[in-house]
């Protein structure tokens, strides 16, 4: 079995805000992307274009239909899960060779594949489900935080973050240091109340996710009033509509 650190350096992780992801699915597309077409480990998909496909995803988004507890509208929230390195991660510490194993220097959670026999005992230990056995690999995969961006001088600046955070166009992903109070991951987290995922699981995960916000809603006394709209139109769509009237 594998041993936890007892403190990390860093805590690298991601914040999520429920309130802005739209379910667009790029995050998906672009780790997809990234971990087949750059990565050295690229994610297999079996028969892709056949009847029963079935395909490795470090990341997926669920979509739920939620009713507030108020009793307003109901309202469709999308749910992005990948792993979220839990300090306490029961992955690392059930898997019997060894190869899940969590960083020291950045506190982030990955998988020694040279090692991985496959055997699932992580992905049965996750509560979040956030490992996937590779079909074709026969090996267990999860999201690295995209290890090979962050660190990478060949990029831009900019570019080293997660591919997920990279291609959001809601800017629903943030990733930073969580170990730092001043980052803006923290910060968010302060501001917005930002929740663990299953706190009663007691893993720990860094990642955070921010709630959606209340909706607006207006009385009549706050709405604006409407015009009256004449019964008879007049000008061009009077004249159509005349017009049509006539017809045969």
């Amino acid at each position: 079995m594998t041993d936890l650190p007892t403190r990390t350096e860093r805590k690298l992780g991601l914040v999520i805000d429920l309130d802005t992801c739209v379910g667009c699915h790029a995050c998906v597309t672009s780790c997809k992307g990234w971990n087949t077409q750059n990565y050295g480990a690229p994610l297999s998909d079996i028969d892709a274009y056949g009847a029963d496909p079935k395909g490795t995803f470090l990341n997926r988004i669920h979509s739920y239909e939620v009713t507030p507890e108020d009793g307003s509208a109901a309202r469709l929230v999308h749910f992005p899960k990948s792993c979220l390195h839990c300090e306490d991660a029961p992955c690392v510490t059930v898997c019997p060779t060894g190869a899940s194993y969590k960083r020291v220097e950045d506190g982030i959670v990955l998988v020694n594949e040279n090692s991985c026999i496959g055997c699932g005992l992580c992905a049965w230990a996750c509560p979040y489900g956030a490992r996937e056995m590779d079909a074709a690999a026969g090996v267990m995969k999860k999201c690295t935080l995209c290890v090979d961006r962050i660190y990478n001088d060949d990029l831009a600046e900019e570019d080293r973050i997660p591919a997920c955070v990279r291609t959001c166009p809601a800017n629903a992903r943030h990733f930073g240091d969580f170990a730092d109070p001043e980052s803006h991951v923290s910060q968010l987290v302060r501001e917005r109340g930002g929740i663990d995922l299953m706190p009663e699981q007691g893993t720990r995960p860094v990642n955070q996710y921010l709630p959606p916000r209340p909706r607006d809603t207006l009385d009549e006394t706050s709405a604006p009033p409407l015009d009256s709209v004449e019964e008879t139109p007049g000008g061009f769509l009077g004249w159509l509509d005349r017009a049509l009237e006539k017809l045969p």
